[in-house]
């Protein structure tokens, strides 16, 4: 069975960081393009950075650009957003997906990952005083 499972989430401090991990369990990460969705009580699921089959292929939604960095372990088969100064606005549930690529120089396309994607079951980002 083919599973993302998420990691890395928690509560903190404005201008603190965390670093997400996304696993893939049952399959290879290696040709699937990687997102990050985050959902806030009350909006609708925003898509907030992605990564295609190399980390020179990435996108970033412009609120958490120089701030986030997406980038992939492929030999422990994990995606990272690593997120740093991070605000209140920040705070939501963060999912990650992923879609298989049909080519590795296909750069990753966030709709792609609503319309075929595989999901985690998200995990807790709080920034807080």
């Amino acid at each position: 069975q083919l599973q993302l499972v998420e990691s890395g989430g928690g509560l903190v401090q404005p201008g603190g960081s965390l670093r997400l991990s996304c696993a893939g369990s049952g399959f290879t990460l290696d040709y699937y393009a990687i997102g990050w969705f985050r959902q806030a009580p009350g909006k609708e699921r925003e898509g907030v950075s992605c990564i295609s089959y190399s980390d020179s292929s990435t996108y970033y939604v412009d609120s958490v650009k120089d701030r986030f960095t997406i980038s992939r372990d492929n030999a422990k088969n994990t995606v990272y957003l690593q997120m740093n100064s991070l605000k209140p606005a920040d705070t939501a549930v963060y999912y990650c997906a992923g879609y298989r690529l049909t080519t590795v120089r296909d750069p990753c396309n966030m709709q792609r990952f609503r319309a075929q994607g595989y999901w985690g079951q998200g995990t807790q980002v709080t920034v807080s005083s």
